[in-house]
């Protein structure tokens, strides 16, 4: 099987929230085990829309990622780094500007409907409408296989693929490139290079997409044989050039069940939010002062969950006996709202206990942070060069 790399980034524009927890790193700490990880803190991508309070960024870095850390992403299976700390991004960001097409970049759908959101805000600038390309830039360049995302960001990862696409249809025929295939398929061995020849075939004469996933699990697997090699397979393999930019697939994560304080979806733009390293008396206060059934305004009157935020919570912190004694009694008025609220404010405070113990170990040791971030960056600025230098040779750049 060929190697999948996920990539994923995270805005540092405030405390992380429960909402994080369960709708992003819950998943990033299942993904670290399964397959080669990224993770970046996406402070480039936060000042398209916090471009004038840059010090919002600044506290968030460090402290979002001691967040992830105590939240359990672990350095030694995934790669955590900052964006701005590998330059080669707004490189990579830069050069594929000068093949976008500007209506590409008007037509993705977050583009209007942010400028809507966020109308107190001026987003008339070119770096917010170029994001989703900068978005590419940092998928593209490490050559990402999968990128975990929410439905709303599906059209961002079909817009990185159809700039892979456009960059390899211009850049990718390099000169004798069917030559350069053939000698390829000769490395390859005889009998190798002869299943080689007959999945292709297969591929382009009848579109079998499973004679294309073998051939390229084949390619990947290759011991001893040249990126280049491999990548003029690849591309051979479907017809068209070198396949210098891959195209990635997006991996729909699991919507997050996390609701806010109201009911709503968590966020901190609904002030209903539970931060990661919120204190004790502070998370039992939200919990007990969170709005009900408004059909319960005395205790003696009948309530149904359904129609109460507080049942959401208990769906996803109390089991199924909780549960059964929460339903009778709201619906025959034998418990009372704060009472109700009890295991609720439990089971958060069990959730939240062993990440904010982990939380204060990392923030008493501010080098230990930083030395796991430069190890990251390190080895994502290296990905990173070994992907701008096959860009500089496609396009010309390479003046030696």
């Amino acid at each position: 099987m060929a190697i999948e790399r996920v990539l994923s980034g995270m805005r540092p524009t405030g405390n992380l929230h429960l909402g994080h927890y369960n709708g992003v790193l819950k998943n990033w700490i299942r993904l670290q085990h399964e397959h080669e990880c990224l993770f970046f803190v996406a402070d480039w991508h936060a000042l398209t829309t916090h471009y004038d309070t840059p010090e919002v960024i600044e506290e968030s870095v460090w402290e979002m990622v001691i967040d992830w850390l105590a939240a359990g992403v672990d350095p030694a299976s995934a790669t955590i780094f900052i964006q701005s700390r590998v330059p080669e991004h707004a490189e990579l960001h830069t050069l594929l500007s000068m093949i976008t097409p500007l209506s590409w970049l008007e037509r993705v759908p977050t583009y209007k409907d942010q400028q809507e959101k966020l109308s107190s805000k001026d987003l008339s600038t070119y770096g917010f409408l170029g994001y989703p390309l900068l978005q590419s830039a940092d998928i593209l360049i490490y050559k990402a296989t999968q990128v975990p995302v929410g439905e709303d960001q599906i059209p961002h990862i079909e817009f990185t693929r159809e700039i892979a696409r456009r960059f390899n249809h211009i850049y990718g025929k390099e000169k004798g490139f069917e030559e350069k295939a053939e000698a390829a398929i000769k490395k390859l061995g005889s009998k190798r290079g002869s299943l080689y020849q007959e999945m292709r075939t297969a591929y382009q004469q009848s579109g079998d997409e499973e004679a294309l996933e073998t051939a390229r699990a084949m390619i990947q697997e290759q011991q001893g044989m040249s990126m280049g090699d491999k990548e003029r397979l690849l591309g051979y393999l479907e017809g068209g050039g070198k396949m210098i930019l891959i195209e990635p697939d997006y991996k729909l994560t699991p919507a997050s069940k996390m609701p806010g304080l109201d009911g709503q979806k968590m966020s901190k733009s609904y002030n209903n939010t539970i931060s990661l390293r919120e204190d004790v008396d502070s998370v039992a206060k939200k919990i007990k002062t969170m709005p009900t059934d408004p059909a319960r305004i005395r205790r003696t009157d009948p309530g149904d969950p359904a129609k109460c935020p507080v049942w959401q919570l208990h769906e996803i912190y109390s089991d199924k006996s909780t549960q059964d004694w929460v339903q009778t009694g709201c619906r025959g008025a034998s418990i009372g709202c704060i009472e109700c609220k009890g295991p609720v404010i439990e089971g958060v405070l069990k959730e939240l206990k062993p990440i904010q113990e982990r939380a204060a170990e990392y923030a008493e040791d501010p080098t230990l942070v930083k030395s796991i971030v430069a190890d990251g960056c390190e080895r994502a600025r290296k990905l990173a060069r070994e992907t701008m230098r096959d860009v500089r040779d496609a396009m010309g750049l390479n003046y030696s």
